[in-house]
């Protein structure tokens, strides 16, 4: 099964698109608005992107990517989900915008697409869809100009230890063997109808900062935050506006982390 993970996974994704789209969570008609659905960690290591090439890595339907086109940048968002990257261009379409979108997995996009950029970005719940942080980290690099940088926002590899109730520690914080799940809903919808399976791996943070480190790229910015600005976990309170934690936890466990790298 875990050899079948991209088809595995790509259906998963194709699904949940399709309530996603609908969902408060992503609450289309606010960013068809105006809204920026960014939020101020990614915002801050981001900075000034006007006139920056930008590469947004597993984009989902866009909404991201189509605030950093806003925000002045020349983007172009990666995703597997051939639903996913229909809606983000259909969303360029409707908001005039010149983004551009390819349909493709990660590791194959070298073959792909033929550009190098200012920036690439990729945030929350990425990474744990991909088996191989060197050939991941690998990819990154390809793809970085000179100067470049990686803006990269993950959660913590210690949430993803817990079970979806966070009552006890289920999963290696190392990478072990694939977790293969089956899950009603998704995090964005829990009552849609749907039952998916899905295959991820956790990686700890030394396997993610040695891929880039043996990648060739230099860290400047790592930080670690004790909240999540999404509210997709069970058991959820927040505590500042835009700021959930897990309730029976507290403050006392890492959410999220985020990382800065620079291509020489």
């Amino acid at each position: 099964m875990e050899e079948n993970y991209i088809a595995i996974n790509k259906k998963l994704w194709n699904e949940r698109t399709v309530h996603h789209v609908k969902s408060d969570f992503y609450d289309i008609d606010s960013f068809l608005k105006g809204k920026n659905v960014l939020n101020n960690i990614e915002l801050e290591l981001l900075g000034d992107l006007q006139g920056k090439s930008v590469l947004h890595l597993q984009c989902h339907f866009g909404e991201d990517s189509l605030c950093l086109a806003r925000m002045g940048a020349n983007v172009t968002g990666v995703d597997f989900s051939e639903i996913a990257i229909e809606k983000a261009k259909e969303l360029n379409h409707r908001l005039n915008l010149n983004a551009q979108f390819i349909c493709s997995d990660i590791y194959e996009l070298p073959n792909v697409l033929n550009q190098k950029f200012d920036v690439v970005f990729t945030s929350y719940g990425v990474i744990g869809w991909l088996p191989d942080m060197n050939r991941w980290a690998n990819v990154v690099q390809h793809f970085l100009k000179p100067g470049g940088k990686l803006v990269f926002v993950e959660f913590h590899p210690v949430v993803w230890m817990f079970d979806n109730d966070f009552s006890k520690v289920t999963y290696s914080y190392f990478k072990d063997a694939a977790i293969i799940e089956s899950e009603t809903g998704t995090y964005a919808d829990k009552s849609a109808p749907i039952v998916t399976q899905s295959i991820s791996w956790n990686h700890s943070l030394s396997e993610v900062l040695g891929a880039l480190l043996n990648s060739g790229l230099s860290i400047k910015h790592f930080n670690e935050y004790n909240y999540s600005p999404y509210n997709c976990f069970s058991h959820t309170t927040e505590i500042k506006p835009g700021k959930y934690i897990i309730e029976q936890m507290g403050n006392m466990i890492p959410m999220v982390y985020s990382v800065v790298t620079e291509k020489s």
